[in-house]
């Protein structure tokens, strides 16, 4: 029979698979042109860094072509009197311009980019002559320095976003479902690469699936969040080490009415992981995710032991992170499991 289950809402990398369609305002993304900017890919990043600079350098450019042309800096005459340092009846010249040695658009750009970017080859510079060219040179030098914080800060966020410390935290590819202390329960394993630690570290689970109200609306991706248990209690982990979390399935829980004979009819559920906590070394908050479909949860196995004491020290294999082995599991469900223990 073809599979008729619905898109996974949540990949196993993490990534949220909902596509964003038919946003009238748009405008609303500008109100906020940081975030736009670091939420954009990097090609599309790089390409307005480039452009804000070299447009900047061009507009400024031509406002100084414009102050030379005004004040008649680019006049064939003056420009001999410059260069030859004598008037038209052979005194001394008296002519000084806005900015010196600027002859054309060229030079007038290089002007641009040595101001903004305070290079200061020597060969120009400006004058006492015009204010206005004072002017300029200060609106410059404030608009390249709100360029130069806006898209460095960008450049430094999308290189340290949380994401990019959630690669490291890793989650176990199955899911099993197991007997421990007497009752069935749901377990995953997660661990950290990284020695640097996740400071105040949370999990939770939920499980997403399709419901339908008394009333007859259709809830198509209803999250229901499961109480879940790990080895220090609570939601709060302690990840120095990979550890084992996991879900008493009771009466409360989703999967209460879930047995293996059933399980992979249960097209539409997934279970998604969420891990979040703060980075040690730069003080980001991050968050890890991961789902699990029926298909991914194992019935009757349980994760092998990856922690052993070697030579007065804990040694963690990674290469036997996700492997499980069988266990006795009885092949009911936990509502059946707990009407069996109270006849007996």
């Amino acid at each position: 029979r073809a599979r008729e289950r619905r898109a996974r809402f949540v990949g196993k990398n993490g990534a949220c698979n909902v596509a964003h369609k038919n946003i009238r305002e748009q405008g609303r993304f500008l109100q906020d042109v940081f975030t736009t900017l670091v939420d954009l890919k990097w090609p599309h990043t790089l390409l307005i860094f480039t452009m804000s600079f070299l447009c900047s350098w061009l507009l400024f450019g031509m406002v100084w072509w414009l102050i030379a042309f005004a004040h008649g800096d680019l006049d064939h005459s003056t420009r001999l009197q410059r260069d030859t340092g004598e008037g038209a009846a052979g005194a001394p010249a008296s002519f000084v311009p806005c900015v010196t040695s600027i002859h054309s658009f060229t030079s007038a750009f290089l002007f641009s980019i040595e101001v903004q970017v305070t290079i200061g080859f020597g060969g120009r510079m400006v004058t006492e002559e015009c204010p206005a060219a004072i002017l300029v040179l200060i609106v410059q030098n404030i608009v390249g320095l709100v360029i130069n914080a806006i898209m460095l800060g960008c450049i430094f966020m999308k290189t340290s976003q949380a994401h990019r410390r959630a690669e490291t935290l890793i989650f176990s590819k199955h899911a099993v479902i197991a007997l421990r202390e007497g009752k069935l329960c749901f377990m995953l394993r997660v661990g950290d690469l990284r020695k640097s630690m996740i400071i105040s570290a949370t999990i939770r689970m939920q499980v997403v699936k399709k419901t339908a109200s008394l009333e007859g609306e259709v809830v198509p991706l209803n999250q229901i969040d499961i109480q879940m248990e790990n080895p220090v209690g609570g939601n709060s982990i302690f990840l120095v080490s990979p550890l084992i979390i996991y879900h008493v399935i009771d009466k409360n829980s989703p999967l209460y009415d879930i047995s293996p004979l059933n399980l992979h009819h249960h097209e539409d559920l997934e279970i998604i992981v969420i891990l979040e906590g703060v980075v040690e070394t730069t003080g980001i908050t991050t968050q890890a995710r991961t789902s699990y479909l029926a298909d991914e949860i194992l019935w009757g196995q349980r994760f092998v032991p990856i922690v052993a004491e070697e030579d007065g020290r804990y040694s963690v294999d990674y290469s036997k992170f996700g492997n499980t082995v069988k266990v006795p599991t009885p092949s009911c469900t936990a509502r059946q499991l707990e009407e069996d223990k109270s006849i007996m």
